[in-house]
């Protein structure tokens, strides 16, 4: 029970690493608060799962991208949970496209929603965190994709390196307040956001061929890590990176 009596918030939770990340938060004694988007199907199980391994759950149906979502968030959790202790700011999009024609509606979306959107929340958290007055932790989702190119990810490998930036800027902005900010960085996970491209099957084989742990990742694989750092575990972490993709990276040459 890493977290136990702890108030997180999770964005991009009705599937795939956010989804599996509000879970494993409740199993280990956290209530959550999850910012969905458009996704009521999705959203009703898992108030049904989270409900089940009694914690409180707190829905808010917002785009990352409007700036006044990440602040009513807050607030809503809040006014739900009566505090924030832990942010994981994990929304995120991949519309796969070629460089040379990129729509900018495309470029500026992925932008918006990866980058800023990462921002907006992770700023809205740390203000309630300072009011507090008790320290806290943000954890945002970067990938390994921050530190590698893709061919037709030229928008969306750029967002995550600015994630990762970010938590190391907002640690040395934050550590004064007891605000720990670290980022993960996940392989190649099997996820709603990948599942086109990974239903190739010479593709999927080629993707777990390079990896030496012999898989893809799962949801839950990056769940436990953000667990590790929102926890007391990691006291003395922040402004680091975990790389979570089965010695993809290590093996890269």
């Amino acid at each position: 029970m890493l977290l136990e009596g702890q108030r997180v918030l999770i964005t991009g939770a009705s599937r795939g690493i956010g989804r599996a990340t509000a879970i494993e938060c409740a199993r280990h004694g956290a209530d959550v608060a999850v910012n969905v988007f458009k996704d009521s199907e999705a959203t009703a199980t898992l108030v049904k799962e989270i409900e089940a391994l009694g914690r409180k759950i707190v829905v808010f149906d917002a785009d990352v991208a409007d700036p006044e979502s990440a602040p009513a968030f807050v607030e809503a959790a809040v006014s739900g949970l009566g505090g924030v202790d832990v942010l994981v700011s994990n929304a995120g999009i991949c519309p796969f496209h070629s460089f040379l024609d990129m729509p900018r509606a495309t470029l500026r979306r992925t932008m918006e929603v990866n980058l800023f959107g990462a921002y907006y929340m992770c700023q809205a958290a740390a203000n309630q965190m300072v009011k507090q007055g008790s320290g806290g932790s943000l954890v945002a989702i970067s990938s390994i994709s921050a530190l590698v190119g893709g061919e037709m990810q030229t928008h969306y490998t750029p967002t995550k390196a600015g994630v990762h930036s970010l938590m190391q800027s907002t640690a040395v902005a934050l550590g004064r307040y007891g605000i720990r900010c670290n980022s993960v960085l996940p392989g190649t996970v099997a996820t709603d956001i990948n599942k086109d491209d990974l239903a190739d099957p010479k593709k999927r084989e080629y993707m777990e061929g390079r990896i030496p742990l012999g898989r893809l990742g799962r949801p839950e694989d990056i769940a436990k890590v953000v667990v590790f750092l929102a926890s007391d575990l990691a006291g003395y972490v922040t402004g680091a990176a975990v790389l979570a993709d089965g010695g993809a990276f290590a093996n890269f040459q």
